[in-house]
């Protein structure tokens, strides 16, 4: 019996910039807390569409995106399962309202963020607010190796 590769799970997550803030939503699901809106990239989708569908489930936002931030891929950053994360920065209009997976969406601005945050949201959070001062991306993820 010929055995199936291991791989990680892809996903996408996004950081949705509306009325002076980001957009969190509070997990329905274990790991518990607040996180980025996002999840599992469908087969055949692009991850671009992947990041534009997953917000509007979650949060009931229409995004327009803006650009990639960074890819994530710490083994150890879901503690689910492996995934890969593409993120997205996203501008949207209007009030977000928790949907699908999530049982809260709010507006939080980056220097009163609710705990806990889950997976590496906070580090992703922390590598937006270094990028939004002005620290350039090659500064905030340099290439190792």
């Amino acid at each position: 019996m010929k055995e199936h590769p291991r791989n990680p799970y892809l996903t996408v997550d996004t950081l949705i910039e509306t009325m002076g803030g980001i957009v969190l939503i509070r997990r329905k699901n274990p790991p518990h807390g607040w996180a980025l809106p996002g999840g599992f990239v469908d087969y055949g989708e692009s991850v671009e569409d992947a990041a534009r569908r997953e917000a509007l489930e979650e949060t009931n936002l229409s995004v327009s995106l803006v650009r990639q931030l960074h890819t994530y891929s710490d083994p150890t950053r879901d503690p689910r399962h492996h995934t890969v994360s593409v993120v997205f920065v996203a501008t949207a209009t209007g009030t977000p309202v928790g949907a699908d997976d999530a049982a809260e969406a709010k507006v939080f601005p980056l220097d009163a963020l609710p705990a806990p945050i889950v997976f590496d949201h906070g580090r992703i959070l922390a590598d937006y607010a270094a990028f939004k001062k002005g620290v350039s991306l090659t500064e905030i993820f340099p290439l190792k190796g």
